[in-house]
């Protein structure tokens, strides 16, 4: 059985995030700590300036989905090797997750515009190298470096978001912000498998590389002219320590996650392993360290120490491994248990897509009317399409195709679309203006290293199970783990405060 890697969508999904108060918690006032205030006289993000950061958001999203699609087609072309596709994958996602809140410390300091201009163009550069590589070793390579990017530009979306909107405003921003990873997951798919199958000029897989450069130069256009810059009105340096600590934190869970199973988990990744609760310990204690000192850490703990920051991402864990490791199972069930091309197992996700969207921009009137009892009742919806797709795949195996799924995954995708959503809104909302890079940062770390813990254990649960047991059989004993992971979900989200500012 053929490994295929298949990336969670929405990397960062975001709406409404209410005004921003001071977090109800003891908090150093120094210049740049979570209490800090900017003023209400910020530059105001037009339509077009909008348009431009969703375009900009929509890059890293559109690459997570349409590269998997090509991943057989790049193994011929390459011999690439099962090890070195996933590379392919996860040395985007490794280096997207371990610099995100790097980049969004750099936004807050330099400006979250220069930053997004330069994300955006180093974005482009790196997928023209992705798309001219001669090997597969400087294809992995050239993914690194497309992550990096991806890590610089991306938190400055929801940080100008943040700090050029207010009131309605910022909670129609911030829902179509949330509906971009949706509509992009699908779109991304679907692309992916038409460029390869169309072979465009020639090119093959690459194309799926080479088709970011002009929207990539498009919304550099567009930047320039449309988007404010903004900043922290009083920038600190960056936490070197902290920097490199949460760096070896991260790639100490994150690569042996990634590459451990395709190798045969070697010694490398047990030491890996072994190194990451050091690692963590390490940050946390010179990041309380930092704080104490009144300087200002990379993740400043009192930031987490904020229940609702707390709370939020306690809900978001959970989701996170099942949805990593459900989007994982399911790529490999469709194409290599169901034997669906790309374009049809792509095709296979639109109505998911299309409900989550709903969900999510309808999300915004409903939080204000139910509160917290919205994030609970998208955890329920999201278990019963859960269960309907897992009935679906049991009583319908032979003869099932992409279009069977679609109403186990519309309920799942709307449920996702109520529940991710509003959970981020209420994250973010004491989250200081001055901290909206941060934030945002680590919001969208969290989401990626639980992604591809779920990818990891869910997904070498499948593939351990499937050989012995039936693919059928497996899937099913997968899916049902997931759900466990739902019901902690539905559990935890009675913990987030009852209302929704």
């Amino acid at each position: 059985m053929r490994t295929l890697w298949y990336q969670a969508p929405g990397t960062a999904i975001v709406v409404s995030v209410s005004e921003p108060r001071i977090a109800p918690v003891s908090v150093p006032t120094t210049p740049d700590s979570p209490s800090a205030r900017v003023p209400s006289s910020s530059p105001a993000l037009s339509p077009l300036g909008l348009t431009t950061v969703l375009l900009g958001a929509a890059l890293p999203f559109l690459d997570f989905f349409i590269v998997n699609v090509a991943l057989p087609t790049i193994d011929h072309d390459l011999d690439a090797g099962p090890a070195l596709l996933e590379m392919v994958v996860g040395g985007y996602g490794v280096a997207y997750a371990v610099l995100l809140v790097l980049g969004g410390r750099l936004g807050d300091m330099a400006g979250r515009r220069r930053l997004f201009l330069w994300g955006t163009a180093a974005f482009g550069v790196t997928s023209v190298a992705c798309g001219l590589a001669p090997d597969a070793w400087t294809l992995v390579a050239a993914r690194i470096a497309q992550g990096a990017a991806a890590a610089l530009m991306l938190p400055q979306v929801l940080a100008t978001i943040q700090a050029t909107t207010r009131g309605e405003q910022r909670t129609r921003a911030l829902s179509w912000y949330s509906g971009t990873a949706g509509v992009v997951s699908a779109v991304g798919q679907v692309l992916g498998g038409v460029l390869v199958s169309v072979d465009v000029l020639g090119t093959g897989w690459r194309s799926i590389f080479l088709i970011n450069a002009p929207i990539a130069a498009v919304a550099l256009f567009l930047a320039v002219r449309s988007v404010p810059e903004t900043r922290s009105e009083n920038p600190t340096r960056v936490d070197g320590r902290g920097t490199v600590l949460l760096s070896l934190t991260l790639v100490s869970l994150l690569i042996p996650l990634t590459e451990g199973r395709s190798t045969g988990w070697p010694l490398w990744s047990w030491l890996l392993l072994a190194t990451f609760p050091v690692a963590a310990v390490a940050f946390v204690l010179v990041e309380r360290r930092e704080e104490r000192a009144g300087r200002t850490p990379l993740v400043p703990p009192s930031l987490l120490r904020v229940p609702s920051v707390r709370d939020g991402l306690a809900v978001i864990v959970p989701f996170s491994v099942g949805w990593g490791g459900f989007m994982f199972v399911l790529a490999v069930a469709l194409q290599e248990g169901l034997r669906l091309g790309p374009l049809a197992a792509g095709a296979a996700l639109v109505p998911m897509c299309a409900t989550f969207l709903i969900g999510s921009l309808a999300g915004p009137r409903l939080a204000s009317r139910f509160g917290r009892r919205l994030v609970t009742a998208g955890a329920v919806v999201q278990g019963l399409g859960l269960l309907t797709v897992g009935a679906t795949f049991w009583f319908g195996w032979d003869g099932l195709g992409a279009l069977g799924l679609a109403p186990g995954l519309a309920v799942q995708g709307l449920g996702q679309g109520l529940l991710m959503p509003i959970t981020m809104r209420l994250v973010l909302s004491e989250v200081p203006v001055a901290h909206a890079g941060v934030g945002g940062g680590v919001l969208v770390t969290t989401q990626q290293a639980f992604m591809a813990l779920g990818v990891a254990t869910l997904g070498s649960l499948f593939l351990s199970l499937a050989p012995g047991v039936g693919m059928r059989e497996g899937l099913a004993i997968t899916l049902g783990v997931q759900l466990v992971l739902v019901v902690i979900t539905a559990g935890l989200s009675l913990r987030l405060p009852r209302t929704v500012a």
